[in-house]
């Protein structure tokens, strides 16, 4: 499995192409598993009218993302995204979503130097 096996519609994708139904529609062309990020409510209820099945909800507070996810009632998986860490990862967790990505755990963890020096004897 790698990032070639699905194909992940983002919101740039989503103004290029004119609209979450033709990002959507192109996308399938290619018949890979795909997952779309939804803005608002409106891109929400056109997503899962065009049949989505996988839906990324961004940069929502644990209550909006509560919200959607109970508007989604179990017709897509759905991903939480965006301004989540270690201390605001359990209230999005309860909200009822299938998945919970923090990206702070990668992006803000701190470096170590792990390097060694080689001593010829």
């Amino acid at each position: 499995m790698g990032l070639y096996d699905a194909v992940l519609i983002k919101n740039n994708h989503i103004s290029a192409a004119g609209g979450v139904r033709p990002a959507i529609e192109s996308a399938r062309a290619c018949g890979l598993a795909l997952e779309i990020e939804v803005r608002t409510i409106e891109e929400l209820d056109e997503a899962l009218a065009c049949g989505a099945t996988h839906l990324l909800l961004d940069n929502l507070s644990p209550q909006q993302a509560a919200e959607w996810v109970h508007r989604i009632g179990g017709r897509a998986t759905v991903e939480l995204s965006g301004g989540i860490d270690l201390d605001s990862i359990r209230s999005y967790a309860e909200t009822g979503a299938d998945f919970v990505s923090a990206g702070a755990i990668t992006h803000s963890a701190p470096a170590k130097d792990i390097s060694f020096r080689l001593e010829l004897l």
